[in-house]
């Protein structure tokens, strides 16, 4: 039996394409529009808590991993 590939749950990454950021900097802009600069300096300095933190920590692994296009269909 061939083992498929485990595909990203679009309900987990839906906020990424849908949810803007709060605060800061980047205020108001969609949390997949995000530099990666920006999110390599909250990597370095630490994320924000809770469910924010963790959806621009997934959002900091799709671009350094040159997985964006995981988004693209979502984004439609």
């Amino acid at each position: 039996m061939q083992e498929q590939s485990p595909q990203p749950d679009p309900e987990l990454l839906k906020p990424l394409v849908t949810m803007k950021m709060p605060f800061g900097k980047y205020k108001d802009t969609l949390l997949c529009n995000l530099p990666v600069s920006y999110l390599e300096w909250f990597h370095r300095e630490g994320w924000p808590k809770g469910k924010l933190g963790m959806l621009l920590a997934t959002m900091y692994e799709i671009k350094i991993n040159g997985l964006d296009y995981l988004l693209e269909p979502l984004k439609r």
